[in-house]
């Protein structure tokens, strides 16, 4: 391959093994959707236009084409525009709020002419090349707040905005830019914070609020006692207070036990306290105010703020003994009875009976990991996994070999937003996360995930000829 960059030649520049990963991941997500809207009795060719398929092959078609282009343009293009790009696609997602077209409840997509485009892709990719940009400058540095709070900020406005819609999973994505944050050194704190609150809020939705802030003030509390040099005791009256909890969650005496919980951390807080180690206790006490309030907060808004079809999302994650099995959870059993019945060689391509006749729906966009599963089973699941896996740590080694400080976070921001995809479209599936509706990249049906994602692509690979002093 001989490419005209500039005024030179480049030859076999381009990450062959990323760029054939790719291919096969497109290639298997085309088979799949025509394996998805076959029709025994009716079938069509691959390449029909008028099926899921054959517009797919059209999509598929167009992103090697903008794979092409993106890699006769000059690399230093993307850096430059880098926030034109990021404000294009702001205007975009205001622009998408008022004469957009609403879908499955989100105002998100812009229909023209038959297609449907979601900026939110476009978005995805303009924070990228932003982020990298605004991190890659000499005198950055990440500990100094000023530059942590325009992070946020440029993180903070699509989202907001892609909140707006609403479109809670595609906003959701754009968590994993805090992969590019570790990577720059980012404080491990933030993310134990991070962890801890989103465990607070996750057990808020599944237990009552008081088990959840007896268990905190519990957890506080032996954290405090550890530091003691003497502590027998004190953990003998913690494990018979732990009894306590126990009995009172059997009794229903939650009040009672969370004001006897209360009263020994407020004593051991005050024991260390004395002993000059105030420090851990300034940090245990906000700590356990903001889990219990978070916590409390939780609970309320889900039982007063949340719609129905709302609390039935999330009620199919953590509650499905709650939720209609031919109702809100009809989608989630579906999917799992596909997944499981392919066993391990599975039934064979075009002989999935779920996969036939329709019973999973949005099969061909956000389920198509249940096609694999029935058609495919354990191999083909497999097989898909790896392939992920190798793309994830294929750009990773790009991202470690690079010269240039913005093209190793770009990776970074690539690596993230195609791993977050990919964990949370197979796990929904799977009944393991929320159903959110988020696609499989380059797998799932459609022009604007297929675009989006090569173009991310098509831009690292780009990218990377830089470490051979490309132009």
């Amino acid at each position: 391959m001989s490419l005209v960059i500039g005024n030179k030649t480049r030859t076999g520049n381009i990450d062959w093994i990323t760029f054939s990963l790719y291919l096969s991941l497109i290639l298997i997500g085309w088979i799949l959707i025509y394996a998805v809207g076959y029709n025994e009795k009716e079938p069509t060719s691959i390449t029909d236009l008028s099926t899921y398929a054959g517009r797919q092959m059209m999509w598929v078609g167009v992103s090697l084409f903008i794979m092409f282009s993106v890699y006769v343009i000059d690399w230093k293009f993307w850096r430059t525009f880098s926030y034109t790009i990021y404000g294009v696609s702001i205007v975009l997602l205001i622009l998408v709020l008022f004469v957009g077209s609403t879908i499955k409840g989100a105002t998100a997509w812009f229909s023209i002419g038959g297609f449907s485009f979601q900026p939110a892709e476009i978005a995805k990719f303009g924070t990228s090349l932003a982020l990298s940009n605004y991190m890659s400058a000499k005198s950055f540095r990440l500990a100094g707040s000023k530059n942590f709070f325009n992070i946020l900020l440029l993180m903070g406005i699509p989202i907001g905005l892609i909140l707006w819609q609403p479109d809670a999973g595609s906003a959701l994505v754009f968590l994993s830019f805090f992969i590019l944050l570790y990577r720059e050194g980012l404080s491990t704190v933030y993310y134990i914070i991070g962890g801890f609150l989103a465990a607070v809020f996750i057990g808020a939705l599944l237990f009552d609020t008081l088990p959840i802030i007896m268990s905190l003030i519990l957890l506080c509390t032996l954290g405090l006692i550890l530091t003691k040099e003497k502590k027998t005791y004190w953990l003998i009256a913690w494990s018979m207070l732990v009894i306590l909890n126990i009995v009172a969650g059997i009794e229903d005496l939650y009040l009672l036990a969370t004001i006897v919980d209360i009263v020994l951390f407020i004593a051991v807080a005050l024991l260390v306290s004395q002993r000059g180690e105030a420090r851990l206790v300034m940090i245990l006490t906000p700590a356990l105010i903001v889990g219990s309030s978070l916590a409390f907060m939780a609970n309320f808004a889900f039982n007063n703020f949340l719609a129905p079809h709302q609390q039935d999302r999330i009620n199919v994650w953590l509650h499905p003994d709650k939720c209609d099995p031919r109702g809100s959870l009809y989608n989630l059993l579906q999917s799992k009875m596909a997944i499981g019945s392919g066993g391990f060689a599975g039934k064979g391509f075009l002989e999935g009976n779920l996969t036939k006749l329709n019973y999973v729906p949005e099969q061909s966009t956000d389920f198509i990991f249940c096609t694999i599963g029935e058609e495919h089973g354990f191999i083909g699941v497999t097989i898909i996994v790896g392939l992920f896996v190798a793309l994830l740590i294929r750009i990773i080694i790009i991202a470690e070999r690079q010269r240039l400080h913005f093209v190793r976070n770009y990776a970074y921001c690539i690596a993230g937003i195609i791993f977050v995809h990919f964990f949370i479209n197979i796990g929904m599936t799977m009944g393991l996360l929320p159903i959110i509706g988020i696609p499989l990249p380059f797998v799932s049906r459609g022009g604007s995930s297929i675009i989006g994602f090569t173009l991310m692509l098509a831009v690292l690979l780009k990218l990377d000829i830089t470490r051979h002093g490309g132009q």
